[in-house]
């Protein structure tokens, strides 16, 4: 197929130290406030301009996930602005517990179907966001000893201004968890990769699944990167999943009205703005195989994907990810995140990359409050926290729940 242009939008100028000044105008906004036309478009422009791509924290993802997600949560979003433009966005929770215990904190917000917890800063500007961030904690932390971002990468800008800020501050951080999950990035075509990563002899059982599932009728491939039947699309993907173990389990996307619902809203914002990449392995017209993705330039996330298990011995997952190795040959595209588990029974053996994520607390307030987040980090992770907390070590437990698409 015709791939359409995604490539990244090239980067504004830095804006000048005077504007800088101004890296102070961080508030905090209500999702309603967020919401208006005004807004959404200045948000969608500064997903353009963000050199650490998330889907999940985009105004067509994150809105509709706040309606549907929160809870009983009071989530509000971060707004940083330089010179009137919107250049960094981040939900933010006063969390009362964590994970299991009664500890008061601010939390970059997330929720199960939110594969990376990174907030979206406009590129160059991450420096002044992060540091515009820890001045807002410190001076509204309320009750919160610290603040935590879960699922962020520990690779790239975002990453690298953080250590840096930091670092200038002296400030305590500790990594708390960390994780490797498959990645997609190569420059080698689809069928290169393909032998690189999988044994003749699994190659070879994959043609044969191939061949003895086009005895039991037509089998063809569909690829579209534009809402052209979306709808219904939107609806068998559901079906499919649903009629699987997760659904069994209670699980699946269907089991709830509020995922059901965000599937569809995110599916239908993501192809409004040609963020959506749908693939599906067809059997005489029937899906057996779907996978959903989001197409943010110069990185691919698998958002959700299902199989007819029905159809289990012909491995129709990896005989659609086989397909999905063309995301290789896509225009402005470097690299695809599986958004999976780290070890993932399936993806793991066919995407050889791997991109290290993690979850990170840091001390925020004055002396009092920094110095009750020391022995409470070196409790959790069994070391004192330090203002260089990124270099994964074998001492970090991978203990916090992540993520991911099964």
């Amino acid at each position: 197929m015709d791939w359409p242009n995604v490539a990244a939008t090239t980067a504004p100028p830095a804006p000048a130290p005077a504007r800088l000044a101004q890296a102070d105008a961080i508030r905090l906004c209500t999702p309603d406030q967020m919401a208006d036309r005004d807004t959404v478009l200045a948000w969608d422009a500064l997903a353009q301009r963000a050199a650490t791509p998330n889907p999940f924290a985009e105004s067509w993802y994150l809105l509709p996930a706040l309606r549907l997600m929160a809870g009983e949560e009071v989530v509000h979003i971060l707004r940083f602005d330089i010179g009137g433009d919107l250049a960094g966005v981040m939900p933010l929770v006063r969390a009362h517990r964590y994970y299991g215990r009664a500890i008061p904190h601010l939390a970059a917000w997330t929720h199960p179907n939110a594969f990376l917890g990174a907030p979206l800063v406009a590129r160059g500007l991450e420096r002044a966001f992060w540091a515009a961030v820890l001045n807002w904690a410190d001076h509204h932390a309320g009750a919160g000893l610290f603040l935590h971002l879960a699922d962020v990468p520990l690779t790239g800008p975002l990453h690298d201004a953080l250590a840096d800020v930091l670092a200038g501050q002296g400030r305590p951080a500790a990594l708390v968890a960390q994780s490797e999950r498959a990645m997609l990035q190569s420059d080698l075509s689809p069928d290169a990769y393909l032998e690189a990563s999988l044994s003749g002899k699994k190659r070879k059982e994959l043609r044969r699944q191939t061949a003895r599932l086009s005895e039991l009728g037509t089998l063809r491939v569909e690829r579209h990167a534009d809402a052209t039947g979306l709808d219904a699309w939107s609806r068998d993907f559901l079906t499919l999943e649903a009629a699987g173990w997760k659904g069994a389990a209670g699980s699946a996307l269907a089991s709830q009205p509020a995922t059901a619902a965000l599937f569809t809203q995110a599916l239908q914002g993501a192809a409004a703005r040609g963020r959506l990449d749908r693939l599906a392995l067809l059997l005489d017209g029937r899906p057996i195989a779907m996978l959903a993705s989001f197409v943010t330039a110069p990185l691919a996330f698998s958002f959700k994907t299902a199989f007819d298990e029905a159809y289990a011995r012909f491995s129709p997952g990896v005989l659609l990810q086989r397909e999905n190795l063309q995301l290789l040959r896509r225009p402005g595209i470097a690299a695809c995140d599986s958004c999976a588990a780290a070890g993932h029974p399936m993806i793991d053996h066919l995407w050889r990359e791997r991109r290290p994520i993690g979850s990170l607390s840091i001390a925020i307030g004055g002396a009092l409050r920094r110095g009750l987040f020391a022995p409470l980090s070196r409790m959790e992770t069994g070391r004192w926290p330090t203002p260089r907390p990124f270099l994964p070590s074998p001492a970090t437990p991978a203990t916090r729940p992540e993520g991911g698409q099964s």
